[in-house]
């Protein structure tokens, strides 16, 4: 537990939060990306030891909660195919789609299937000949190189019966589109560690200095967190744009060169759509000419697809982080984890998901009697 336990230091993380609070003279708001930083500052009650002026704004940083309906829509439509086997990560399988969801398609008759990792859909393929086995590939950076391996050895092993149904997006066009927005109010940036082990910060030096932005990367531990946000408010009570590795431990300038090598040879670069903020240029992968026989979006013609959104749900605005979870009026009442309205209910690393698990919406008299 040592790599663990030590980045939990109450008495250390007491120290910074006593010199962020000396340090932040005037009102800041810095946004973290990443939603599993998201579920860590709520669950550790992070920005609670920050002074009010300080404020936390959650990003876009949950790829499961980003994904286009119409592409979950057309995810369920595949599913219920009848010579499909349909693999997914397990927090995909009860993100609401217009009318239903994966559990729902399976509870049908549809073949759906949770797996660990897109190689055990590889490995059905290679099982089940006579299946079409298509795996939903859902992710930032992070989850990337994994996707284009289990790609790059269907390829190589002529797999022809397994395909992706691919939904990767990136942080830096992200971030780009979050400071181009004229309702824009976010100041710093805390960036996603596990993004930046994979692809390096070196992205991200134009982007603070075209936008005058600091931007930290960090990890997800407590101290990791408050050591980000306290070199983000040094910068900005300093005037000062930067990008700071404060997850040195585990992050380098150039990153993971042979995991860039591989998305770069299954992967181009493409327009994105992202539930809840509309298409942002350049900021998703597809795959390449040489892969695209294993496209499931171009495999599988799915025809009839109208999406509509909850009216209810204001999971886009949570996204964006125009809002926080409490201040939509379906939280915790018409949408809840069991009945979730949106993926940000659902989702491991959904902001609304984190607010309503760690009590949130509790007063301090409920959660003592929860």
């Amino acid at each position: 537990m040592k790599y663990l336990t030590e980045f939990r230091d109450g008495a250390i993380a007491r120290k910074l939060a006593d010199e962020i609070r000396r340090t932040a003279t005037r009102p800041w708001k810095i946004m973290e990306v990443c939603g599993g930083q998201t579920h860590s500052i709520i669950r550790h009650g992070i920005d609670q030891l920050l002074p009010s002026s300080l404020q936390l704004v959650h990003g876009p940083g949950c790829p499961v909660c980003v994904t286009p309906l119409e592409l979950i829509d057309r995810a369920l439509a595949i599913a219920a195919l009848p010579s499909v086997v349909f693999c997914s990560f397990g927090d995909m399988l009860r993100v609401p789609g217009s009318e239903k969801d994966l559990f729902r398609v399976k509870s049908e008759g549809g073949d759906v299937r949770i797996v660990y990792s897109p190689l055990d859909a590889v490995n059905l393929a290679r099982r089940n000949p006579s299946k079409e086995v298509v795996f939903f590939g859902v992710g930032f950076e992070t989850t990337a190189p994994a996707n284009a391996m289990a790609i790059h050895l269907a390829k190589n092993e002529g797999l022809r019966n397994f395909s992706m149904l691919v939904s990767h997006v990136l942080v830096p066009p992200a971030i780009e589109a979050i400071m181009q927005s004229p309702l824009n109010q976010v100041q710093a940036f805390l960036a996603a560690g596990h993004v930046c082990s994979v692809m390096g910060y070196w992205q991200y030096p134009p982007l603070a200095e075209r936008f005058h932005v600091p931007i930290v990367v960090t990890g997800f531990e407590p101290l990791d967190l408050l050591e980000g946000i306290r070199r983000a408010v040094h910068q900005l009570e300093s005037g000062r744009a930067e990008v700071e590795n404060a997850y040195a431990r585990v992050v380098t300038f150039e990153g993971n060169r042979p995991a860039q090598a591989l998305l770069s040879q299954v992967f181009e670069v493409t327009d994105r759509a992202w539930r809840g903020i509309g298409v942002i240029p350049q900021s998703g992968w597809r795959l390449s000419p040489a892969y695209r026989d294993f496209d499931a979006e171009l495999r599988f013609e799915v025809t009839g697809i109208h999406t509509h959104e909850s009216p209810l749900c204001r999971s886009g605005d949570v996204l964006r982080g125009a809002i926080k979870p409490t201040d939509c009026p379906a939280f915790g009442n018409q949408c809840t984890p069991r009945h979730p309205l949106g993926a940000t209910m659902v989702s491991s690393e959904g902001a609304c998901a984190a607010y309503f698990n760690y009590g949130r919406f509790l007063s301090a008299d409920e959660l003592t009697h929860a």
